[in-house]
């Protein structure tokens, strides 16, 4: 008899979306993920930052599309097949970031998950929760609540204020 996998969760481990930049591998809480899109064109706003790639129309909801390359300042990729936009729910406001590529969703432990060391003021760590750890792999985690709403984004204080 097969065993029921998933009934014994650890209630000290958080699942995880992760996706690819480039080489790395970055991790989002899975709470905050409402779906996962191939990458639609998007229509452009003038003005609006580079990383700021414009909005979609998702079922009536206009949605801001982010580049998270250009957001963290990493080279240039093609848009190709596999280059996905994961649409989160941030804060009320419904926000989709493109990414290279999703991997999977894994589970981190507590034990699993390393504060992201200090690296002085060369890096920014503000938007990150932690290094998580799972065999050879290392996941960049993303605070995705804290850059969707940081004052640089602008993205839910513009939006509650159009409300």
């Amino acid at each position: 008899m097969p065993s029921q996998q998933g009934t014994d969760v650890d209630t000290d481990s958080k699942e995880f979306l992760t996706f690819a930049l480039g080489e790395e591998e970055y991790g989002v809480d899975i709470l905050k993920v409402q779906e996962i899109r191939g990458y639609d064109a998007v229509t452009r706003l003038p003005d609006a930052p580079d990383y700021i790639k414009g909005v979609i129309n998702l079922r009536g909801t206009i949605v801001p599309v982010i580049d998270m390359r250009l957001k963290f300042n990493l080279a240039n990729a093609d848009y190709t097949a596999v280059t996905v936009m994961i649409v989160l729910n941030v804060s009320d406001r419904i926000v989709g970031i493109v990414v290279d590529s999703v991997s999977d969703v894994i589970r981190l432990a507590s034990e699993q998950i390393r504060v992201v060391p200090e690296l002085g003021a060369t890096i920014d760590r503000q938007f990150l929760t932690g290094i998580g750890t799972l065999d050879e792999r290392m996941l960049i985690l993303l605070d995705i609540e804290r850059l969707m709403t940081s004052t640089e984004m602008g993205l839910v204080a513009a939006a509650t204020a159009l409300q």
